[in-house]
């Protein structure tokens, strides 16, 4: 009986966020090194699944830069980084796409509508969802298919919104001539709910947050503001894998997003424990 007892006083502190939140967008960005074996990729895919079935509005963008680099290992087609960036040349592209859009992508989707959701499958091509153009390059290095996102089509995600369905984005965008590019999928996240206004921005990643001394679990920032996070980006606390995501956090904050979050993809429920509970877990960003 104090289980149930404990199980019910735990719905009661969900009641509040879920009347908070109806009806209100929460951008997911799942991949990369929070993408483990199908039992815990199951596990956060039923917790978003839940997400919808309260009443919110859950979008997912995905990475998969693991699984393009076993991909390109397979075909003997050098992977190449410069700055965090993977150069992106014709062949990577198009491996990049058929990885992020054939294979991660509709993996996703029919686990999502595997667990009760009704989740549908886009990229940055579809509908011209994220338009792009080539990135500068970079201390003179020419990195290719990378893009910089100019614009998100918004009324298609509205649309499939309105219609109940989950959208799930693979981030490949698109040029002013049809060409593909490869978009960091930490500031796709951040492009969508910026142009979304959305609620709230989840970045699940591998590690509890961002913290000041990354070997010392004790240094987790829990919260700080976008001004704050500048602070850490200049002084070189926050670098490497861990920067794309904070910079996201900041543009999406900046741009009307309420809270943005970083945690960690591993614990189970974690999205759960964020949304539901008065304590919530991981880093989170604030105007």
């Amino acid at each position: 009986m104090k289980k149930l007892v404990e199980r019910a006083e735990l719905l009661m502190e969900a009641l509040p966020y879920i009347q908070l939140f109806k009806n209100k967008t929460i951008v997911v960005k799942y991949g990369g090194s929070a993408m483990g074996d199908d039992d815990t990729v199951e596990s956060i895919l039923l917790d978003i699944t839940l997400l919808k079935y309260v009443g919110m509005h859950p979008i997912i963008v995905h990475g998969g830069g693991a699984a393009v680099n076993e991909m390109l290992g397979k075909l003997n087609v050098a992977s190449r980084f410069y700055k965090g960036l993977r150069i992106t040349d014709d062949d990577t592209i198009d491996v990049a796409a058929m990885v992020l859009i054939g294979q991660v992508n509709t993996n996703l989707v029919a686990m999502l509508n595997k667990v009760g959701a009704m989740a549908i499958g886009l990229s940055g091509l579809s509908a011209k969802l994220i338009e792009a153009e080539k990135i500068a390059p970079l201390d003179g290095v020419d990195l290719g298919h990378v893009g910089k996102i100019t614009k998100i089509n918004v009324k298609l995600l509205e649309s499939m919104m309105k219609l109940d369905y989950i959208p799930v984005i693979a981030p490949i965008g698109i040029g002013p001539d049809g060409e593909k590019y490869n978009i960091n999928a930490d500031t796709a996240a951040g492009e969508v709910a910026a142009a979304l206004k959305a609620e709230k921005i989840v970045f699940m990643t591998d590690v509890d947050g961002i913290q000041t001394n990354p070997k010392e679990p004790k240094t987790l920032l829990n919260r700080f503001s976008a001004s704050q996070g500048y602070e850490l980006i200049d002084k070189g606390v926050v670098a490497g894998g861990m920067l794309p995501k904070l910079q996201a956090c900041i543009r999406a904050v900046e741009s009307g997003v309420d809270r943005a979050h970083i945690i960690n993809g591993n614990i189970a429920h974690s999205l759960l424990l964020e949304v539901f509970t008065d304590t919530g877990i991981g880093t989170m960003v604030t105007k």
